[in-house]
Protein backbone atom coordinates (compact mmCIF):
# COMPACT_ATOMS: atom_id res chain seq x y z
CA UNK A 1 0.00 0.00 0.00
CA UNK A 2 2.19 2.69 1.00
CA UNK A 3 5.32 1.48 2.59
CA UNK A 4 7.00 -0.74 0.03
CA UNK A 5 10.34 -1.16 1.93
CA UNK A 6 10.01 -4.65 3.60
CA UNK A 7 10.48 -7.39 0.71
CA UNK A 8 14.62 -8.40 1.42
CA UNK A 9 12.81 -8.40 5.50
CA UNK A 10 10.15 -11.14 4.44
CA UNK A 11 12.52 -13.13 2.90
CA UNK A 12 15.49 -12.89 5.51
CA UNK A 13 12.49 -13.66 8.20
CA UNK A 14 9.98 -15.78 6.84
CA UNK A 15 6.48 -15.95 7.19
CA UNK A 16 5.46 -17.44 10.50
CA UNK A 17 5.81 -17.22 13.74
CA UNK A 18 8.10 -14.28 15.85
CA UNK A 19 11.76 -15.80 16.65
CA UNK A 20 14.44 -13.99 18.03
CA UNK A 21 15.49 -12.90 14.38
CA UNK A 22 12.11 -11.05 14.46
CA UNK A 23 13.68 -8.28 16.26
CA UNK A 24 16.01 -7.23 13.90
CA UNK A 25 15.91 -3.83 12.58
CA UNK A 26 15.31 -2.83 8.97
CA UNK A 27 18.01 -0.72 7.30
CA UNK A 28 18.82 2.46 8.74
CA UNK A 29 18.10 4.38 5.58
CA UNK A 30 14.86 2.48 4.82
CA UNK A 31 12.96 2.69 8.70
CA UNK A 32 10.20 4.71 8.46
CA UNK A 33 9.59 7.91 10.46
CA UNK A 34 6.10 7.40 11.14
CA UNK A 35 4.92 4.58 13.09
CA UNK A 36 0.84 4.80 13.65
CA UNK A 37 -0.72 2.11 15.85
CA UNK A 38 -4.39 2.12 15.55
CA UNK A 39 -6.51 0.42 17.92
CA UNK A 40 -10.14 -1.12 17.44
CA UNK A 41 -10.56 -1.64 21.09
CA UNK A 42 -12.71 -4.83 21.94
CA UNK A 43 -12.98 -5.96 18.36
CA UNK A 44 -13.38 -9.00 17.17
CA UNK A 45 -13.47 -10.06 13.46
CA UNK A 46 -17.30 -10.24 13.44
CA UNK A 47 -17.48 -6.55 14.46
CA UNK A 48 -16.01 -6.34 11.06
CA UNK A 49 -18.24 -8.27 9.00
CA UNK A 50 -21.30 -6.82 10.80
CA UNK A 51 -19.55 -3.33 9.64
CA UNK A 52 -18.96 -4.22 6.49
CA UNK A 53 -22.32 -6.13 5.98
CA UNK A 54 -24.17 -2.79 7.02
CA UNK A 55 -21.74 -0.21 4.58
CA UNK A 56 -21.50 -2.11 1.73
CA UNK A 57 -23.88 -5.47 1.66
CA UNK A 58 -22.87 -8.66 2.11
CA UNK A 59 -20.90 -8.30 -1.14
CA UNK A 60 -19.77 -5.66 -1.06
CA UNK A 61 -16.41 -3.99 -0.26
CA UNK A 62 -14.13 -4.51 2.23
CA UNK A 63 -13.81 -1.71 4.91
CA UNK A 64 -10.28 0.38 3.99
CA UNK A 65 -8.28 -1.23 6.99
CA UNK A 66 -9.27 -4.42 5.55
CA UNK A 67 -7.20 -3.90 2.69
CA UNK A 68 -4.10 -3.10 3.97
CA UNK A 69 -1.50 -5.94 2.92
CA UNK A 70 -0.31 -7.86 5.64
CA UNK A 71 -2.66 -9.72 7.95
CA UNK A 72 -2.02 -12.23 11.06
CA UNK A 73 -3.14 -12.30 14.77
CA UNK A 74 -1.55 -11.94 17.68
CA UNK A 75 -2.10 -13.77 21.41
CA UNK A 76 -3.86 -12.07 24.25
CA UNK A 77 -3.50 -13.44 27.40
CA UNK A 78 -2.18 -11.42 30.30
CA UNK A 79 0.78 -12.40 32.86
CA UNK A 80 -1.98 -13.50 35.76
CA UNK A 81 -5.18 -14.32 33.37
CA UNK A 82 -6.47 -16.24 30.54
CA UNK A 83 -8.28 -13.29 29.49
CA UNK A 84 -6.61 -9.93 29.43
CA UNK A 85 -8.17 -6.40 30.21
CA UNK A 86 -7.03 -3.58 28.48
CA UNK A 87 -4.65 -1.91 30.57
CA UNK A 88 -2.24 -5.60 30.73
CA UNK A 89 -2.99 -6.31 26.89
CA UNK A 90 -1.99 -2.55 25.51
CA UNK A 91 0.89 -2.48 28.38
CA UNK A 92 2.32 -5.36 26.03
CA UNK A 93 2.39 -3.37 23.02
CA UNK A 94 3.82 -0.61 25.23
CA UNK A 95 6.23 -1.83 27.08
CA UNK A 96 7.29 -5.44 25.73
CA UNK A 97 6.34 -7.33 28.51
CA UNK A 98 3.54 -9.58 30.23
CA UNK A 99 1.64 -7.42 32.81
CA UNK A 100 -1.30 -8.47 35.16
CA UNK A 101 -4.55 -6.98 34.33
CA UNK A 102 -5.18 -3.58 35.91
CA UNK A 103 -0.99 -2.68 35.59
CA UNK A 104 -0.70 0.56 33.89
CA UNK A 105 3.32 -0.34 32.16
CA UNK A 106 4.47 -1.13 35.78
CA UNK A 107 4.90 -4.03 37.86
CA UNK A 108 3.62 -4.08 41.36
CA UNK A 109 4.66 -7.76 42.67
CA UNK A 110 5.01 -6.66 45.96
CA UNK A 111 1.24 -4.98 46.21
CA UNK A 112 2.15 -2.16 47.83
CA UNK A 113 1.48 0.28 44.61
CA UNK A 114 4.99 1.48 44.16
CA UNK A 115 6.13 1.45 40.80
CA UNK A 116 10.04 2.57 40.29
CA UNK A 117 13.15 1.30 39.91
CA UNK A 118 13.32 -2.07 38.47
CA UNK A 119 9.59 -2.17 38.53
CA UNK A 120 9.38 -0.03 36.03
CA UNK A 121 11.63 -2.09 33.54
CA UNK A 122 11.59 -0.60 29.94
CA UNK A 123 10.72 2.50 28.88
CA UNK A 124 7.73 2.23 26.52
CA UNK A 125 7.48 2.63 23.09
CA UNK A 126 6.66 6.33 23.00
CA UNK A 127 8.81 7.64 25.77
CA UNK A 128 11.72 5.92 23.57
CA UNK A 129 10.31 8.03 20.72
CA UNK A 130 10.77 11.09 22.63
CA UNK A 131 14.40 10.32 24.01
CA UNK A 132 14.78 10.08 20.18
CA UNK A 133 13.28 13.56 19.18
CA UNK A 134 10.02 12.17 17.68
CA UNK A 135 7.23 13.36 18.25
CA UNK A 136 4.74 11.80 20.25
CA UNK A 137 0.96 11.93 20.19
CA UNK A 138 -2.03 9.71 21.92
CA UNK A 139 -5.70 9.85 20.61
CA UNK A 140 -8.72 8.58 22.02
CA UNK A 141 -12.67 8.52 21.88
CA UNK A 142 -12.41 6.72 26.08
CA UNK A 143 -11.24 9.23 28.95
CA UNK A 144 -7.74 10.29 27.26
CA UNK A 145 -5.87 8.51 30.47
CA UNK A 146 -7.85 5.27 29.98
CA UNK A 147 -6.32 2.54 30.06
CA UNK A 148 -5.09 1.67 26.59
CA UNK A 149 -3.79 5.46 26.21
CA UNK A 150 -2.42 5.74 29.64
CA UNK A 151 0.31 2.75 29.14
CA UNK A 152 2.17 4.65 26.37
CA UNK A 153 2.63 7.64 28.41
CA UNK A 154 2.83 6.09 32.08
CA UNK A 155 3.66 4.04 34.70
CA UNK A 156 0.72 2.78 37.20
CA UNK A 157 -0.04 0.30 39.56
CA UNK A 158 -3.20 0.86 38.70
CA UNK A 159 -5.12 2.02 35.76
CA UNK A 160 -7.60 3.79 38.17
CA UNK A 161 -4.72 6.09 38.77
CA UNK A 162 -5.85 8.96 36.19
CA UNK A 163 -4.91 11.90 37.84
CA UNK A 164 -1.16 10.32 38.07
CA UNK A 165 -1.30 9.48 34.87
CA UNK A 166 -2.09 12.53 33.41
CA UNK A 167 0.40 13.96 35.11
CA UNK A 168 2.98 11.79 33.68
CA UNK A 169 1.72 12.31 30.09
CA UNK A 170 2.62 16.01 30.66
CA UNK A 171 6.13 15.51 32.03
CA UNK A 172 6.66 12.65 29.01
CA UNK A 173 5.86 15.74 26.80
CA UNK A 174 3.99 14.25 24.58
CA UNK A 175 2.71 16.92 22.10
CA UNK A 176 -0.62 15.41 21.28
CA UNK A 177 -3.14 14.33 23.75
CA UNK A 178 -7.24 13.85 22.01
CA UNK A 179 -10.13 12.63 24.15
CA UNK A 180 -12.63 12.07 26.27
CA UNK A 181 -12.10 13.77 30.10
CA UNK A 182 -12.12 17.09 30.76
CA UNK A 183 -10.98 16.39 34.03
CA UNK A 184 -12.65 17.49 36.86
CA UNK A 185 -13.89 14.29 37.77
CA UNK A 186 -10.56 12.19 37.02
CA UNK A 187 -9.92 9.57 39.40
CA UNK A 188 -6.80 9.63 41.75
CA UNK A 189 -5.07 6.55 43.81
CA UNK A 190 -3.41 9.02 46.14
CA UNK A 191 -5.98 11.75 46.72
CA UNK A 192 -8.99 10.20 49.43
CA UNK A 193 -11.71 11.16 46.98
CA UNK A 194 -11.40 12.62 43.23
CA UNK A 195 -10.12 16.65 43.86
CA UNK A 196 -12.04 18.53 40.62
CA UNK A 197 -9.99 21.60 42.18
CA UNK A 198 -7.21 19.46 41.68
CA UNK A 199 -7.54 18.02 38.52
CA UNK A 200 -8.75 21.06 36.93
CA UNK A 201 -5.35 22.75 37.87
CA UNK A 202 -3.81 19.89 35.91
CA UNK A 203 -5.36 21.39 32.37
CA UNK A 204 -4.33 24.67 33.90
CA UNK A 205 -0.72 23.18 34.18
CA UNK A 206 -1.12 22.15 31.12
CA UNK A 207 -1.11 25.16 29.12
CA UNK A 208 0.71 27.47 31.66
CA UNK A 209 4.12 25.37 32.16
CA UNK A 210 3.96 23.19 29.51
CA UNK A 211 2.61 24.88 26.04
CA UNK A 212 0.10 23.07 25.20
CA UNK A 213 -2.91 25.00 23.21
CA UNK A 214 -6.30 23.54 25.01
CA UNK A 215 -9.50 23.10 23.26
CA UNK A 216 -12.78 21.38 24.38
CA UNK A 217 -15.29 21.15 20.62
CA UNK A 218 -15.01 20.56 16.97
CA UNK A 219 -15.31 23.43 16.03
CA UNK A 220 -12.35 24.91 18.37
CA UNK A 221 -10.18 21.75 17.02
CA UNK A 222 -10.56 22.36 13.55
CA UNK A 223 -9.62 26.08 14.13
CA UNK A 224 -6.43 25.38 15.28
CA UNK A 225 -3.10 26.65 13.57
CA UNK A 226 -1.03 24.19 11.39
CA UNK A 227 1.88 25.11 13.35
CA UNK A 228 0.66 24.39 16.89
CA UNK A 229 3.32 22.75 18.78
CA UNK A 230 1.09 21.11 21.36
CA UNK A 231 -2.14 20.12 21.41
CA UNK A 232 -4.15 19.06 24.34
CA UNK A 233 -8.31 18.65 23.37
CA UNK A 234 -10.33 17.20 26.04
CA UNK A 235 -13.95 16.99 24.73
CA UNK A 236 -16.66 15.58 27.22
CA UNK A 237 -16.45 14.16 30.60
CA UNK A 238 -15.95 10.64 30.53
CA UNK A 239 -16.16 9.17 26.88
CA UNK A 240 -17.18 10.75 23.97
CA UNK A 241 -20.26 10.48 22.99
CA UNK A 242 -21.29 7.11 20.85
CA UNK A 243 -21.25 8.13 16.62
CA UNK A 244 -24.29 6.97 16.58
CA UNK A 245 -26.33 8.96 19.07
CA UNK A 246 -24.99 12.43 17.74
CA UNK A 247 -27.01 14.92 16.13
CA UNK A 248 -26.44 18.01 14.14
CA UNK A 249 -25.86 19.70 16.75
CA UNK A 250 -23.10 18.02 18.80
CA UNK A 251 -19.64 19.65 18.88
CA UNK A 252 -17.50 16.99 19.30
CA UNK A 253 -15.04 15.75 16.79
CA UNK A 254 -14.69 11.72 15.46
CA UNK A 255 -12.30 10.09 15.57
CA UNK A 256 -11.01 10.40 11.82
CA UNK A 257 -11.26 14.63 12.91
CA UNK A 258 -9.45 14.13 16.01
CA UNK A 259 -6.93 11.97 13.48
CA UNK A 260 -6.18 14.56 11.27
CA UNK A 261 -5.23 17.33 13.76
CA UNK A 262 -3.10 15.42 15.32
CA UNK A 263 -1.69 14.23 12.15
CA UNK A 264 -1.15 18.27 11.35
CA UNK A 265 0.96 18.72 14.40
CA UNK A 266 3.27 15.67 14.69
CA UNK A 267 3.57 15.81 10.98
CA UNK A 268 5.68 19.48 11.54
CA UNK A 269 8.05 17.32 13.20
CA UNK A 270 10.77 15.88 10.21
CA UNK A 271 12.34 13.34 12.32
CA UNK A 272 9.31 11.89 12.84
CA UNK A 273 6.49 10.76 15.27
CA UNK A 274 4.78 7.99 17.29
CA UNK A 275 0.68 8.03 17.09
CA UNK A 276 -1.30 5.72 19.02
CA UNK A 277 -5.51 5.87 17.57
CA UNK A 278 -7.73 4.52 20.46
CA UNK A 279 -11.78 3.41 19.04
CA UNK A 280 -12.23 2.95 22.75
CA UNK A 281 -15.73 2.15 22.45
CA UNK A 282 -16.00 -0.69 20.22
CA UNK A 283 -15.22 -2.60 23.62
CA UNK A 284 -18.09 -0.35 25.24
CA UNK A 285 -20.78 -1.39 22.60
CA UNK A 286 -19.88 -5.01 22.82
CA UNK A 287 -20.21 -5.08 26.74
CA UNK A 288 -22.83 -3.47 26.61
CA UNK A 289 -24.19 -5.75 23.52
CA UNK A 290 -25.62 -3.05 21.55
CA UNK A 291 -25.48 -3.78 17.74
CA UNK A 292 -26.19 -0.31 16.48
CA UNK A 293 -23.22 1.04 19.27
CA UNK A 294 -20.68 -1.56 17.99
CA UNK A 295 -21.24 -0.95 14.10
CA UNK A 296 -21.33 3.06 14.69
CA UNK A 297 -17.97 3.02 16.15
CA UNK A 298 -16.17 0.24 13.67
CA UNK A 299 -16.84 2.56 11.04
CA UNK A 300 -15.55 5.65 12.81
CA UNK A 301 -12.65 3.55 13.43
CA UNK A 302 -12.52 2.74 9.80
CA UNK A 303 -13.12 6.48 8.95
CA UNK A 304 -9.75 7.41 11.11
CA UNK A 305 -7.61 5.01 9.01
CA UNK A 306 -8.87 6.66 5.69
CA UNK A 307 -7.46 9.73 7.57
CA UNK A 308 -3.99 7.87 7.76
CA UNK A 309 -4.43 6.43 4.45
CA UNK A 310 -5.10 9.72 3.06
CA UNK A 311 -2.49 11.40 4.72
CA UNK A 312 0.64 8.95 4.12
CA UNK A 313 -0.50 9.29 0.50
CA UNK A 314 -0.13 13.16 0.05
CA UNK A 315 3.44 13.25 -0.78
CA UNK A 316 6.12 10.58 -1.59
CA UNK A 317 7.95 11.08 2.00
CA UNK A 318 5.20 9.81 3.85
CA UNK A 319 4.20 7.32 1.31
CA UNK A 320 7.87 5.57 1.60
CA UNK A 321 8.18 6.29 5.49
CA UNK A 322 4.67 5.88 7.08
CA UNK A 323 4.11 2.17 8.81
CA UNK A 324 0.61 1.80 10.09
CA UNK A 325 -0.54 -1.16 12.45
CA UNK A 326 -4.10 -2.30 13.10
CA UNK A 327 -4.74 -4.28 16.20
CA UNK A 328 -7.39 -5.12 18.79
CA UNK A 329 -6.17 -5.51 22.75
CA UNK A 330 -8.43 -8.13 22.77
CA UNK A 331 -12.15 -9.35 21.54
CA UNK A 332 -15.24 -8.24 23.94
CA UNK A 333 -18.02 -10.53 24.08
CA UNK A 334 -18.26 -12.91 21.40
CA UNK A 335 -20.45 -11.56 19.32
CA UNK A 336 -21.49 -13.52 16.09
CA UNK A 337 -23.27 -13.37 12.95
CA UNK A 338 -25.11 -16.41 13.17
CA UNK A 339 -28.40 -18.30 11.13
CA UNK A 340 -29.95 -21.61 10.03
CA UNK A 341 -29.74 -20.39 6.52
CA UNK A 342 -27.04 -22.61 4.19
CA UNK A 343 -27.05 -20.05 1.34
CA UNK A 344 -27.33 -16.07 0.84
CA UNK A 345 -30.46 -16.38 -1.13
CA UNK A 346 -32.21 -18.58 1.27
CA UNK A 347 -31.39 -15.88 4.04
CA UNK A 348 -32.98 -12.96 2.54
CA UNK A 349 -29.88 -11.10 2.50
CA UNK A 350 -29.45 -10.24 -1.14
CA UNK A 351 -28.58 -6.58 -0.58
CA UNK A 352 -25.55 -5.03 -2.23
CA UNK A 353 -25.62 -1.78 -0.48
CA UNK A 354 -26.78 -0.87 3.12
CA UNK A 355 -30.21 1.10 2.58
CA UNK A 356 -32.29 3.09 5.43
CA UNK A 357 -35.94 2.57 6.98
CA UNK A 358 -37.25 3.94 3.72
CA UNK A 359 -35.23 1.38 1.75
CA UNK A 360 -33.12 4.45 0.35
CA UNK A 361 -29.60 3.57 -0.51
CA UNK A 362 -27.07 4.51 1.89
CA UNK A 363 -23.96 6.38 0.62
CA UNK A 364 -20.71 6.92 2.73
CA UNK A 365 -21.72 10.53 3.80
CA UNK A 366 -25.60 8.85 4.59
CA UNK A 367 -23.78 5.75 7.12
CA UNK A 368 -21.78 8.10 8.57
CA UNK A 369 -22.85 9.07 11.12
CA UNK A 370 -25.13 6.10 11.82
CA UNK A 371 -28.57 7.39 13.00
CA UNK A 372 -30.60 4.26 15.16
CA UNK A 373 -32.93 4.18 12.24
CA UNK A 374 -30.74 3.12 9.24
CA UNK A 375 -29.42 0.25 11.33
CA UNK A 376 -32.88 -0.80 12.70
CA UNK A 377 -33.78 -0.36 8.76
CA UNK A 378 -31.02 -2.55 7.90
CA UNK A 379 -31.25 -5.38 10.05
CA UNK A 380 -34.88 -5.67 10.69
CA UNK A 381 -36.12 -8.58 11.66
CA UNK A 382 -32.55 -10.31 11.03
CA UNK A 383 -31.35 -8.31 14.03
CA UNK A 384 -31.84 -11.40 16.34
CA UNK A 385 -29.27 -13.18 14.06
CA UNK A 386 -26.55 -10.85 15.18
CA UNK A 387 -25.89 -11.69 19.26
CA UNK A 388 -23.25 -11.00 21.28
CA UNK A 389 -22.41 -13.89 23.81
CA UNK A 390 -21.37 -12.46 26.93
CA UNK A 391 -20.38 -8.55 27.91
CA UNK A 392 -17.15 -9.70 28.97
CA UNK A 393 -13.41 -9.98 27.20
CA UNK A 394 -12.46 -13.08 25.45
CA UNK A 395 -9.37 -15.12 25.58
CA UNK A 396 -10.34 -15.25 21.58
CA UNK A 397 -7.16 -13.95 19.62
CA UNK A 398 -6.97 -11.05 18.10
CA UNK A 399 -6.32 -9.98 13.99
CA UNK A 400 -3.16 -7.72 12.94
CA UNK A 401 -3.60 -5.72 9.45
CA UNK A 402 -0.13 -3.64 8.59
CA UNK A 403 0.83 -1.74 5.40
CA UNK A 404 4.13 -3.31 6.28
CA UNK A 405 5.28 -7.32 7.08
CA UNK A 406 5.45 -6.78 11.07
CA UNK A 407 6.30 -10.47 11.87
CA UNK A 408 4.73 -13.66 11.24
CA UNK A 409 1.30 -14.68 11.10
CA UNK A 410 1.15 -15.89 14.60
CA UNK A 411 2.51 -13.95 17.44
CA UNK A 412 1.87 -12.79 21.46
CA UNK A 413 1.40 -9.54 21.57
CA UNK A 414 4.58 -8.47 23.46
CA UNK A 415 6.04 -9.03 19.72
CA UNK A 416 4.74 -6.01 18.62
CA UNK A 417 7.06 -3.91 21.17
CA UNK A 418 10.17 -4.93 20.04
CA UNK A 419 9.06 -4.35 16.09
CA UNK A 420 7.93 -1.06 16.85
CA UNK A 421 11.08 -0.06 18.63
CA UNK A 422 13.23 -1.79 16.33
CA UNK A 423 11.58 0.45 13.10
CA UNK A 424 11.85 3.79 14.91
CA UNK A 425 15.64 2.93 15.10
Amino acid sequence: MFLAIAAALILALGGSGCTDDSDAAPPAEDAPKYVILMVPDGMGLSNVTAARIFKNGPNGDPLDFEELPYIGYQRTHSRNSTVTDSAAAASAWASGEKFNNGEISCLDDNGDGVCDGTRINTMTVLEIAEQKGLSTGLVATSDITHATPAVFGAHVHNRKCESEVFEQFLANNIEVLLGGGIATNRSSCLLTATDAAYNANLITDAQNNHGYTYVTTETELAAVPANTGKLLGLFKDGGLTPIYQRGAANDEPTLAEMTEAALKVLGQNEDGFFLMVEGSQIDWANHARDLKYQIGETLDFNDAFKVVKNWAAQDKDRYNNTLVVVVADHETGGFIIEGPYGTLSNAGDTATQATDMAGNLLTDDDANPIYEADLEGFFGSNAANYTTQSANHTAVDTIIWSNNWVCGQAMDNTDLYNIMVNWMN
